[in-house]
């Protein structure tokens, strides 16, 4: 029997020209208007309906992900999914105090969206602004979750999977109002990281107790030559010990998947290694509020016969912006990849990876949930004493699909929601924080 190995590139992931939609310029609005209608139920053979608000890398695949039988449900068009008023509030008041430093770098933000009003048109530096507002997008305290991840070989889902806890914190550039004002948006005095990210692996049975914690600190934001990079640890429960693991080669295939550590959310590297450049605006069409549960609520949910398609769940219609990255290391094995994005929230709806023949590779796209909505789980994202209304579009799920060879994988973390620890008066646990984020917490009591 084949001994099981650790996948430690895959844990450390998991917990991430057909008819071209009409690109345009803001101020162009000679878009013909979609023919389907709020509450229209798209099935296999309407498809052609939905074609002009698709990507075109989308609709050339259009095999993995729509099929007989789906019925995809056109939700509300450009619904309104402000961030919480905390966030905007910091936006307004640290507006034009960013900048975009030398090498793609960020400069003296504080906390909000660096930038605001960003002309993709008129300005030089477009691209690279709304990627730092891609990263700095409102997602409360992080992400904490419950996760699945899966592997896919052509419709068929294989053996191999992961499936446990996950959660993300923000230590820096925060938007709670006592934060801002006692320590400029850190949630410790003094701190250096962006946010901390663990995993606990619960299944399958040789893999559990399995622990992972990441560091992403601010000098990532800094020119490549000053930057630092994340730093990684993992418990092992066969060697009872914690071993450093390298992360500093972000691009580099997971290994087993079709993943890289940067494709998680479409984009989860480093700005400043990469080139960025705006290609327009457009109305897209893709999953944007869940209405059918999926794991951890349940198993059964219809992922189509690919096992990778989101074609049975609610769809909106959403403005969109298209950035461009350009790898600027020459050894990086994108030649670049196209990045969609929600216009209003900043979240990842649609990215599209190139390899250096300049041919298609990967498609990543990704399902949501809106924090205020209740009806499938009830009070899931509850708010805190400082951010009482959290109002975020949150992703809770990534889904990657290999074009030339027919693989891909799936997370699903249906429940992920930003409410941090909290002491019973509604504040931040910061006890529990520093207890979760100790690098010691790994071998305690094990």
């Amino acid at each position: 029997m084949m001994r099981w190995r650790p996948n430690w590139p895959a844990l450390l992931a998991v917990a991430a020209l057909a008819s071209a939609p009409a690109v345009r310029a803001a101020e162009d609005t000679g878009v013909a208007g979609p023919s389907f209608k709020e509450g229209d139920v798209i099935s296999l053979d309407k498809i052609e309906q939905i074609k002009p608000f698709l990507p075109p890398e989308f609709w050339a695949n259009r095999d993995f992900f729509f099929y007989e039988g789906m019925k995809m449900e056109i939700g509300p068009f450009y619904r309104d999914y402000k961030e919480a008023p905390e966030f905007t509030a910091a936006s307004d008041k640290f507006k034009g105090q960013a900048k975009v430093g030398p090498d793609d770098s960020l400069e003296n933000f504080t906390a909000g969206r660096p930038f605001a009003g960003v002309d993709c048109k008129g300005d030089p530096q477009a691209g690279t602004k709304l990627m730092w507002n891609f990263v700095y997008k409102w997602y409360g305290d992080g992400v904490d979750a419950r996760y699945y991840y899966s592997y896919w070989d052509r419709g068929e889902e294989l053996p191999l999977y992961y499936e446990g806890t996950s959660k993300t914190i923000r230590m820096s550039h925060r938007e709670e109002p006592n934060l801002l004002q006692e320590q400029q948006g850190d949630l410790f005095r003094g701190e250096k990281r962006t946010s901390t990210f663990g995993i606990e692996v619960d299944a399958p049975f040789d893999a559990r107790g399995i622990l992972v914690m990441t560091y992403r600190y601010k000098d990532s934001d800094k020119p490549r030559a000053q930057a630092k990079n994340d730093d990684t640890w993992v418990y092992v429960p066969t060697l009872r010990r914690v071993r450093r693991i390298s992360t500093a080669q972000r691009t580099d295939a997971v290994s087993g998947t079709d993943f890289t550590f940067d494709d998680l959310l479409s984009f989860s590297g480093i700005v400043p290694q990469y080139e960025w450049q705006c290609l327009g605006e457009m109305d897209i069409l893709a999953p944007v509020n869940t209405k059918v549960k999926a794991y951890p609520y349940t198993k059964d949910h219809n992922f189509g016969p690919y096992g990778l398609s989101y074609a049975d769940d609610r769809w909106e219609l959403r403005h969109a912006v298209k950035v461009r990255m350009k790898p600027k290391n020459p050894d990086h094995p994108y030649h670049h990849k196209d990045i969609y994005f929600d216009k209003e929230t900043y979240t990842p709806l649609y990215s599209f990876a190139y390899d250096q023949k300049q041919e298609l590779w990967k498609i990543i796209w990704h399902n949501h949930r809106w924090s205020q909505d209740t009806e499938l789980a009830g009070d899931w994202y509850k708010g805190w004493k400082e951010i009482p209304k959290p109002n975020n579009l949150h992703v809770i799920s990534d889904t990657i699909v290999n074009v030339q060879t027919g693989t891909g994988n799936r997370i699903e973390f249906w429940d992920a929601n930003g409410t941090p620890y909290t002491n019973p008066d509604g504040e931040i646990a910061q006890g529990k924080v520093r207890r979760y984020i100790d690098i010691g917490r790994l071998t305690k009591g094990r």
